[in-house]
């Protein structure tokens, strides 16, 4: 019976990484937004502003999501994440133009705090069959989740191509609910009887100078490690978070075709979705230093290469920097996940994994202002400077980080 338990985890695993996939359809916004700007003559800032809403809810959404959950259980918390959700598209899908509120409300709104929903109850649910491999479990969700823009996004693509945007929307809502059903039925937490295999404690190079131990939320939000590596995770993930929402048009900015630009954005999604799962391989293998310095030095790579690449008017420097800038994205969801619980341990993790994952919505705003430099200057010389200044003051902060 116990080894039937522990082949289960690996079912999870895979119905988790299925369900983050197509819940990891938000990241698609850059693909999404096209015919919206084109029909109803919505500006940049205004398409990006939902962008913004739409991450702030999902990192409230997430919130909920892990007081519902021990509440209510995963089951009902990841219905309810089904019906949000799929509400959300099918509302957005019969947008009439005029304002964009109404944008904001079902995608911004309602999605984003569907999909922050069950963004939380599946990582915490599956993430607590995995103690001996924190990184790795949280790296393959989040790789499910990170790739959502090139498999959904591709598809949303070809489906608006040939049966018009508003099909495609209602088509994403409708299976996205579908997908999310499937996974409350199936996705269950471990019993008290389960005697899952414990990570080994290994004096490697990048282990901890501290015993690990169970922090409640009021206790972690108590500790300066908490401060700097949530300033640090905000400054990481805001360079991938700003270039998804714009990565589309920075690629035509440099001279790609309409087609290339787009499957440009699903490479993004690609390295995304890899430098997850590598990175939480990582995290296991070489201890949360190395990692995140690794993460950091990434992070800069990319934000300068992108930088070189529009100042110089380069493609393949472009498209370059699109993959780093994806696989560093990568990075910080992930780092997320896996710092949260081996610094402040497993029994509180949902609600404190939520708190952690307000960086998305402090991310999300400089994404908003790097947009807003890039109207101001009409071009994307002034964005990748501020970006790259983040990715040094990230760095900093991260060396900033001893114990808890």
């Amino acid at each position: 019976m116990q080894s039937k338990s522990l082949s289960q985890r690996w079912v999870y695993l895979v119905v988790g990484v299925v369900a983050l996939l197509f819940a990891g359809v938000i990241y698609a916004w850059s693909i999404l937004k096209t015919p919206l700007g084109e029909e109803f003559a919505w500006s940049n800032s205004q398409l990006a502003l939902n962008f913004t809403l739409t991450m702030c809810c999902f990192c409230l959404g997430g919130f909920v999501g892990g007081l519902i959950s021990k509440r209510l259980g995963s089951r009902v918390s990841l219905c309810i994440a089904a019906a949000l959700s799929c509400l959300g598209f099918v509302l957005a899908s019969r947008l009439s133009g005029g304002s964009p509120a109404m944008l904001y409300i079902s995608y911004g709104v309602l999605a984003g705090l569907g999909i922050g929903i069950a963004y939380n109850v599946i990582i915490s649910t599956v993430g607590a069959w995995f103690p001996d491999k924190k990184g790795l479990c949280s790296g393959a969700l989040m790789m499910g989740f990170g790739a959502s823009a090139l498999v959904v996004g591709k598809l949303a693509s070809a489906l608006m191509e040939s049966a018009g945007w508003r099909t495609a929307y209602l088509a994403v809502g409708v299976a996205l609910a579908v997908v999310l059903v499937v996974a409350a039925l199936v996705l269950r937490r471990p019993g008290a009887d389960v005697a899952l295999p414990q990570a080994e404690k290994k004096a490697a190079a990048g282990a901890e100078d501290f015993e690990a131990q169970d922090f409640t939320t009021a206790q972690m939000l108590r500790r300066p490690s908490f401060y700097l590596a949530f300033a640090c995770i905000v400054c990481l993930s805001a360079v991938g978070n700003t270039v998804i929402s714009f990565a589309r048009d920075l690629a035509l900015s440099v001279g790609a075709q309409a087609a290339l630009a787009t499957t440009l954005v699903g490479v993004l999604s690609v390295c995304n979705g890899l430098g997850r799962i590598v990175i939480g391989a990582l995290f296991d293998q070489l201890g949360r230093r190395k990692t995140m310095l690794l993460a950091n030095i990434l992070t800069i790579a990319a934000a300068g290469i992108t930088l070189l690449a529009v100042s110089v008017h380069s493609l393949p420097l472009c498209i370059l920097g699109l993959c780093l800038t994806g696989f560093s994205y990568g990075a910080g969801p992930t780092i997320s996940s896996a710092f949260t619980s081996a610094f402040y341990g497993t029994k509180y993790f949902p609600v404190n994994f939520s708190v952690m994952n307000f960086n998305l919505m402090f991310a999300s705003f400089m994404a908003t202002a790097a947009s807003g430099l890039l109207e101001s200057t009409g071009g994307y010389v002034g964005p990748f400077v501020f970006l790259l200044c983040l990715a040094v003051v990230s760095l900093v902060l991260n060396l900033s980080i001893r114990r808890p």
